[in-house]
């Protein structure tokens, strides 16, 4: 960051326009994470596919029978790759749910380049059309930055049944004032950048406030929040405030996991499964009893008839 600054010093009064075009740059590209030797085993488990968004190659993979189970989404963070929330997995597909995870544009295994909370909605509802055939995901486990384009695929359009929202960042523009003191970034230059990733992603900063988006949703799912007290980079108020901002939401606080620690710990993934889960269940035992309700109308229709003491001629 020194070289950068140092070069931004001698370039922002020459050239701001220069300046904005290389600051962006800077902004919205987020550090390679190299795969670990368990995240490469889990990945090696699934099936993967590739698809194109917006003219970006997306590397995917997904878990048991997409075509007919119920699909959970597994949306990982800034600098990070699908495999983060390999913990939910297991335990998903045990439930009799199918799962998918990516790697967002800027991550992982998909294209290089710039990222940000638009291409991780983008993103989402590309990889839920492709995976689930026109089908509507079940739910959507996220972290970190994953639950802020989450929140903008939900103005978009996609329609999910429940979410999980783990460390969650409520306002990812508010990120820019520490980058512009960490590159002691001149106020016009800082003008002319936020102009051209507008016009890039077009998609107005002021629209990305994950609170504001959440007031102006039509239709808000059950939302189940989990932040850590102590997160180191996400601070735990973005989780409450944005439980704050959707009525239908619980926020669960824990203690000393930190920011990726709620994305592995056993009790946090067991909270998430059993709300993830929860609707389900209760439908199958709707189906049950409608179906048993059937058979003993079919089976035993003279008991039926014989049970309704009130009718009358």
């Amino acid at each position: 960051m020194r070289f950068f600054r140092a070069v931004l010093r001698v370039l922002q009064p020459v050239s701001p326009a220069l300046a904005a075009w290389l600051a962006e740059r800077l902004f919205f590209t987020a550090p390679r994470r190299t795969l670990t030797p368990a995240a490469r085993d889990f990945l090696a488990t699934g099936q993967r596919f590739t698809l194109s968004v917006a003219g970006r190659r997306v590397v995917a993979w997904y878990w048991g029978d997409v075509r007919t189970a119920p699909i959970v989404y597994l949306s990982h963070g800034w600098a990070s790759r699908g495999s983060r929330l390999a913990a939910f997995a297991a335990p998903l597909l045990s439930s009799g749910y199918a799962v998918v995870t990516y790697d967002v544009p800027g991550n992982g295994a998909s294209a290089r380049g710039m990222t940000s909370m638009p291409d991780y909605a983008r993103t989402l509802l590309a990889v839920a059309a492709h995976a689930g055939e026109g089908r509507a995901p079940h739910a959507v486990i996220a972290h970190s930055m994953g639950c802020s384009g989450t929140a903008l695929a939900l103005s978009w359009g996609l329609e999910v049944e429940r979410l999980a929202f783990l460390a969650p960042a409520a306002d990812p523009p508010s990120w820019l004032g520490p980058f512009v003191r960490a590159l002691d970034l001149r106020a016009d230059v800082v003008d002319l950048m936020r102009a051209r990733s507008e016009r890039r992603l077009g998609v107005r900063w002021d629209d990305l406030h994950v609170c504001d988006i959440a007031r102006r949703l039509e239709r808000r799912p059950p939302l189940l929040i989990v932040h850590d007290r102590h997160d180191e980079t996400v601070a735990w108020s973005d989780g409450s405030a944005i439980a704050a901002a959707w009525p239908n939401s619980r926020l669960i606080s824990t203690e000393r996991l930190g920011h990726r620690g709620v994305t592995q710990d056993a009790n946090v993934v067991r909270h998430v499964i059993d709300f993830v889960t929860a609707d389900s269940l209760t439908r199958t035992s709707r189906r049950d009893s409608e179906s048993q309700r059937l058979e003993h109308e079919l089976f035993y229709r003279e008991e039926r008839v014989l049970s309704r003491p009130f009718l009358s001629a």
